[in-house]
């Protein structure tokens, strides 16, 4: 399969960030066939990269004691040719600053804010790293939602701030979506999720990774020690389900059906 496009708003990487590595590599590396490669610790921290087939997948970091209180989190980010302007238009648009744009040396730079909804997503303004080299196959990231408890007010933030040229999904009372691009062009979604977020429960980015066999993957994931969120369930995109890793981080995945195959094909 070709190298992703990543144009800027669109989404180019998702990292982990875990209280244990070590359990978190043997859970991703059996479920999804990941290998992983640390870096330089001197340059970037011990930092760990997912390959799937030789190709990098994601990222991996290691919690620090400062950020023991909060929970592990698979985090989406979007890529933009100049993260200082996005940090602040941002900021600009009712978001928030959790980190200011850092250099990678030669990888690029990275930043992390709160949207106006307070949902949090990553910035990646692109050196050498562009952003992950495979998805939509087996193990590999095939959709970002942004799960948003007010709706609109997420919809005009990305906008405004990442450029994002919009296609409204769907607009009736039970199911109000809207995604960055249209059709097979699409590389991420809007969510209306007011109505069934629980309370305290805050906007999300979630990443779906792609799967052969959903059921079977529930099987294998619960064995490691994972716990079933939400699903197994059939969409007309394919059959899905939440889970949450065993130290609590929270993803999704997704195994295309015939019924989602042909919703594709109509899309």
């Amino acid at each position: 399969m070709p190298t992703p496009d990543h144009p800027n708003g669109a989404p180019c990487w998702i990292d982990l960030l875990t209280s244990d590595t070590e359990k978190a590599k043997a859970f991703y590396g059996e479920l999804f066939g990941w290998i992983f490669e640390t870096g330089d610790q001197e340059k970037y921290g011990g930092y760990m990269t997912a390959l799937k087939n030789g190709k990098s997948i994601a990222g991996m970091m290691q919690k620090q004691e400062a950020q023991a209180g909060f929970p592990d989190v698979w985090s989406t980010y979007l890529r933009t040719d100049d993260a200082r302007a996005t940090v602040k238009s941002a900021a600009e648009h009712g978001g928030q600053v959790y980190m200011e744009p850092m250099d990678v040396p030669e990888q690029g730079s990275m930043a992390m804010v709160g949207d106006a909804t307070g949902a949090s997503v990553g910035i990646w303004q692109p050196g050498e790293m562009k952003g992950y080299e495979l998805a939509a196959e087996p193990g590999t990231p095939a959709w970002h939602e942004l799960h948003a408890r007010d709706y609109a007010k997420a919809v005009q933030f990305y906008q405004d701030v990442f450029d994002w040229e919009t296609e409204v999904l769907s607009d009736s009372p039970e199911f109000r979506y809207t995604t960055l691009g249209a059709g097979d062009d699409a590389k991420a979604g809007i969510m209306d999720a007011s109505g069934y977020l629980p309370a305290g429960v805050p906007a999300s980015w979630q990443i779906y990774f792609a799967v052969e066999d959903t059921d079977a993957a529930i099987e294998k994931a619960v064995a490691m020690g994972a716990e079933v969120i939400d699903g197994p369930d059939d969409s007309p995109f394919g059959r899905l389900a939440t889970l949450a890793d065993p130290t609590g981080a929270v993803f999704k995945i997704v195994a295309e059906t015939q019924q989602g195959a042909q919703a594709a094909a109509d899309a």
